[in-house]
């Protein structure tokens, strides 16, 4: 018996006892490689001595100091390291306990935004089809997938949705992948028009598309056109880096890579690995300044935002990563994942799609591999890859509704920045051994 309110009520969890590196290894001393982080959280893996020990060290000096009243120097020096790292542009961190609420904070901030500068009409969100931005109400309001929203979409604010950058479905043949995101990213202009240009405060996207579609990487010249036309009509551009930033495509931003600078970013998940929950939104100095010209104060606040504790974890987590050049090892760890994954899968009948960045990359799994048809969604295909990989012995992170929020199978992976080579090669073997059993468990093969 038990007392927990799990997320699934139908199944039995077993109890996670301890952490070995990349391992979790429960009450019966099962071992399970955790090839998605969680849900790409644990980037330095479950038992990082320094960590822990700054969350000792923290503990013994200041647990908790309500930010109403006073800052702590681990929040003041995480700041430091993050701004020092960000795009340029950013100079300022408002810490938060997680991601749905680093995307609540900065839609917040938009709003207020306007309202400083004298703009209160500017009100609306244009966001993607099959994106995830958190659960909280104004999150899954921009948020785009269609089951997540189901439930509760009597409740949520307007938000507009165009179309996500996918190229495996949606580049038309003969298209290049820069004509291809052109189009794309010009659906923004014309929801903006539509809206009325005055009338819309921000786009948030994904820089790299995450848990509900698949580990979606924008093609070249895509978010620079989105830049030019948030520029062009006075629009904030936030990036939800909540999945994907802090060193999991191989750069500490994902955006980086991109080469833009977003007014606002989100982050959480590998800002601290999960050794303590924290997340923030980072903002530019033109927006900050706006609030501190104007009213002086950001009208929100969480009463754990800014903890000491997890400030220090993450400030621990952040310093490994640079200090121990994991960058590095996510860009040659995930080469060799890349690698791994077109050898196990790359000709297999019903893998359409492998895609990703560093170490984050997904796996689409189809019906036919010539037509990308969708494999029946009554079969949960996703469902029995993650019950058989897990008996294996392998965490990674499934899910369906890849293709259009209903029908679409995919595995998330997003194994921590201290992976090696042989952990790799068991990681991929496990997961193709668990994706043929299911399918012949389903009646495919």
């Amino acid at each position: 018996m038990t007392n927990v309110f799990y997320r699934d009520l139908k199944s039995d969890m077993p109890v996670a006892v301890k952490g070995e590196g990349i391992y979790l290894i429960d009450a019966e001393g099962r071992r399970y490689l955790d090839a998605s982080g969680g849900a790409a959280v644990s980037c330095l893996g479950h038992s990082d001595p320094d960590v822990a020990q700054a969350i000792k060290d923290q503990v013994d000096k200041v647990a908790f100091a309500h930010t109403g009243f006073f800052t702590t120097q681990p929040a003041e020096d995480l700041a430091e390291l993050l701004v020092g790292a960000a795009p340029q542009g950013i100079g300022m961190v408002y810490f938060v306990s997680g991601g749905s609420e680093a995307v609540e904070a900065a839609l917040k901030m938009a709003r207020q935004y306007f309202l400083e500068k004298g703009e209160p009409e500017r009100t609306r969100f244009i966001a993607r089809r099959q994106s995830y931005h958190g659960n909280t109400l104004g999150a899954l309001s921009v948020g785009g997938n269609v089951w997540r929203r189901e439930p509760y979409k009597e409740m949520l604010m307007p938000a507009s949705h165009i179309a996500p950058c996918y190229p495996y479905r949606e580049k038309r043949d003969g298209e290049s992948e820069e004509e291809y995101g052109r189009r794309v990213a010009d659906e923004l202009e014309a929801e903006i028009e539509r809206l009325g240009p005055r009338n819309v405060a921000a786009f948030i996207a994904e820089t790299v598309g995450g848990a509900t579609a698949g580990v979606l990487a924008p093609v070249p010249g895509y978010f620079k056109r989105i830049r030019e036309i948030c520029d062009r009509f006075g629009v904030l551009m936030i990036l939800d880096e909540v999945m994907c930033g802090m060193g999991r495509t191989g750069t500490l931003f994902a955006c980086e890579q991109d080469g833009v600078a977003p007014d606002i970013i989100c982050i959480a998940k590998g800002l601290g690995a999960g050794y303590q929950p924290i997340g923030a939104t980072l903002v530019s100095n033109d927006v900050y300044r706006a609030f501190k010209d104007g009213s002086g104060a950001f009208q929100h606040g969480h009463t754990y935002m800014g903890h000491p504790m997890a400030c220090a974890a993450a400030l621990a987590v952040q310093r490994k990563i640079r200090d121990a050049g994991l960058l590095d090892n996510v860009r040659r760890m995930g080469a060799v994942l890349v690698e791994q994954l077109h050898d196990r899968l790359g000709n297999h009948p019903h893998v359409g799609d492998i895609r990703g960045r560093g170490l984050f990359q997904g796996v689409e799994l189809v019906a036919d591999r010539a037509t990308k048809e969708t494999l029946d969604p009554t079969l949960k295909v996703h469902a029995g890859v993650k019950k058989n990989a897990f008996r294996r012995g392998l965490i990674c992170y499934p899910a369906g509704g890849t293709a259009d929020g209903a029908r679409g199978d995919h595995i998330l992976l997003a194994p921590p920045f201290i992976v090696d080579v042989s952990q790799i090669k068991d990681l991929v073997g496990m997961l193709g051994d668990a994706i043929d059993e299911t399918l012949k468990e389903s009646g495919i093969v």
